[in-house]
């Protein structure tokens, strides 16, 4: 199944724009959530193909979303690859046993993740 819809997770205004840019300008449709509760509710409305989670977030953090995310029979399918500044082997160790297909530490290589992006496809 082709990538087209990707749901950007992040409490950050800044970094939700700089990921859309960056997805819209290589031919992605981009919906975007402000925090882990609303990214849970977004995945069953928007139906993504992929979703770009960040973890440090107030409420629910990224790596509960993710969970939840996983867990769910509607939503287990779409992909999420963790994107956050938890950089840590114990955060991504704790990320992948959340269900996450991928983590990448911040500041994103948007070459390596446009890469992950197009290897799912």
């Amino acid at each position: 199944m082709p990538i087209q819809k990707i749901l950007v997770v992040d409490d950050s205004p800044t970094e939700r724009l700089a990921l859309s840019e960056v997805l819209v300008k290589n031919g992605f449709q981009v919906v975007t959530a402000e925090s882990g509760d609303e990214a849970v509710v977004k995945s069953k409305s928007e139906r993504p193909d992929l979703i770009l989670m960040d973890v440090v977030m107030p409420g629910t953090n990224g790596y509960q979303a993710t969970r939840t995310i996983v867990r769910d029979e509607a939503t287990r399918d779409i992909p999420v690859i963790i994107c956050t500044s938890k950089g840590l082997e114990t955060d991504k160790i704790w990320g992948m046993r959340q269900g996450a297909f991928d983590y990448m530490v911040k500041p994103l290589d948007h070459a390596v993740l446009l890469e992950k992006i197009r290897a799912l496809s």
